[in-house]
């Protein structure tokens, strides 16, 4: 059922007509987050809306990050479906949103997903990156990195691109790697902490014994 819907909703992004060929995205996302991602961004190609797209998605997340009244009232089970749909679409309006952008948050309320909106902006950027060339990075340190340390870094992934591709890069903080870094490049991942090299001597130290 779920499957369906999401189908019907690309359907409806996109044109009026049920037969249309959908715009495939740039890189490949899965899941029912996945699914809405894909869907938004085949619409908002057509209707040459990306970008708009893009920043309304991104400010409406802020937005339910920094409006703990807007997040309790849509997560709130005892509010009807109703009420809530009314209060978001007051916020899309209020917040000038694209009509398609309002169109993907109704559709996501409509079936209870108000938790998947991070996910789903969160998708939808890393579709933008791919469509702009971008390959989407993922630095994970213990410890916050400093500019000039972000700057070593940056030139270093530079060596893994190919011509005309340039690095998007997120930097996360992850204690429990003690040291050293993980990264990720598109689909390759590489652990070089220190929590990894400890549990792999550990392991030979149990092996030798």
């Amino acid at each position: 059922m779920a499957s369906r819907n999401l189908a019907v909703l690309a359907r409806q992004f996109s044109t009026s007509s049920p037969n249309a060929v959908l715009v495939r995205t740039p890189v490949a996302v899965h899941g029912i987050d996945g699914r809405y991602a894909s869907a938004l961004y085949s619409a908002a190609s057509k209707q040459k809306s990306l970008e708009a797209v893009e920043k309304d998605l991104v400010n409406f997340a802020a937005t339910l990050k920094t409006d703990p009244r807007l997040a309790d009232f849509l997560k709130d089970p005892s509010i009807k479906k109703s009420l809530k749909l009314d209060g978001l679409a007051g916020v899309a309006d209020k917040m000038k949103l694209n009509p398609l952008s309002k169109n993907l948050l109704l559709s996501m309320a409509e079936n209870n997903r108000f938790t998947f909106i991070p996910a789903v902006t969160s998708l939808f950027s890393t579709i933008m990156s791919a469509h702009r060339g971008e390959v989407v990075c993922t630095v994970t340190t213990a410890k916050a990195l400093d500019a000039a340390m972000q700057k070593e870094v940056e030139g270093a992934m530079a060596g893994f691109l190919k011509k005309g591709e340039k690095a998007h890069i997120t930097y996360k903080v992850d204690a429990s790697i003690i040291g050293g870094m993980v990264v990720s490049i598109a689909d390759k991942f590489c652990d070089m902490s220190m929590a990894t090299k400890l549990n792999k001597y550990s392991d030979l130290l149990k092996a030798a014994a």
